[in-house]
């Protein structure tokens, strides 16, 4: 008879956050209560994206740099619901940073390699943001309503 694996939140946050390409960042600032849907990478529990300057959340994300972001799919039943909710400080990566997320983008994202010359020049203009969550949740109501696990962060 095989042996139970323990449920692990924190791994299944993790695989959550590796298996999924969209989060959705809830931003406040000098143009008010914003929200805005963007691809992402993981670097374990930090998120890469980016966005241009002159977007609204962009914006808002310079005024105010804490913000809340959610990752989840699109579900029918309730009970299947899975997802992570999070709050954080988000900065604008250069330098090597910069450099090292965008190499973990086009990995995840191959397509843009092949992109067109206008898709490569606008990714050459836009802003890389890496946002690092203080507190992060992942919902799991296969264990009940509104179950949710807070992950320890390090």
């Amino acid at each position: 008879m095989a042996e139970l694996t323990p449920r692990n939140p924190r791994d299944l946050a993790l695989a959550y956050l590796a298996n999924h390409q969209v989060m959705t960042l809830a931003t406040t600032g000098p143009l008010g209560v914003w929200a805005a849907a963007v691809f992402y990478v993981n670097d374990g529990f930090d998120l890469i994206f980016l966005s241009a300057g002159h977007t609204r959340h962009a914006q808002n994300m310079t005024a105010v740099p804490r913000i809340a972001a959610t990752v989840q799919e699109d579900y029918r039943d309730w009970q299947q619901i899975q997802g992570i909710q999070l709050e954080g400080s988000v900065s604008q990566l250069a330098h090597v940073s910069r450099e090292t997320a965008i190499g973990r983008y086009f990995q995840k994202y191959p397509f843009l390699g092949q992109a067109d010359a206008s898709m490569q020049t606008a990714l050459a203009k836009v802003n890389w943001y890496v946002l690092r969550p203080e507190k992060l949740f992942f919902i799991d109501n296969s264990l009940g309503l509104g179950h949710r696990d807070e992950i320890a962060l390090e």
